[in-house]
């Protein structure tokens, strides 16, 4: 059994923002040799989530709007008082982001058939952005043979 490890690199938007990763980690397939397996993706972020779904422009708009108001930006949280805690004085108010993060997960596994990942018609990875802009780094572990 073989396995490969990568690294992908991003900028991201400001605020909330979903990227879809889906072609780089095709790269990172192909430049395995791997043909039948598992890709392990995992983000190296404690504010960004990682999941699967259709990406679609309304949709992604859906999806911002729907983790503000259930995890509100405005709201009072106790990661939010940056002079109790010990940090640098430049940290953001950012406990809303980690929030959301970890109701949706830092990592995914994706089959691989012939050399292909195995994903639905309309099923992209995404890495989401929860506290950006930031340069982002994703972990890409292929397994297999």
């Amino acid at each position: 059994m073989l396995s490969k490890y990568f690294q992908l690199q991003l900028s991201t938007s400001a605020g909330i923002s979903l990227h879809d990763v889906t072609p780089q980690i095709r790269d990172c397939l192909a430049d395995s040799g791997i043909d039948n397996g598992f890709v392990t993706i995992t983000s190296r972020h404690t504010t960004t989530a990682l999941t699967i779904n259709e990406n679609e422009a309304r949709l992604l708009g859906d999806v911002k709007a729907f983790f503000t108001r259930l995890v509100s930006p405005g709201d009072e949280y106790l990661h939010n008082d940056i002079h109790l805690r010990d940090c640098p004085p430049d940290e953001p108010e950012n406990a809303h982001s980690h929030l959301v993060a970890m109701l949706l997960g830092s990592s995914e596994v994706v089959p691989v058939s012939e050399g292909r990942l195995v994903l639905g018609q309309y099923q992209s990875v995404l890495l989401v952005e929860l506290d950006g802009p930031r340069e982002r780094t994703v972990a890409v572990q292929v397994v297999g043979e």
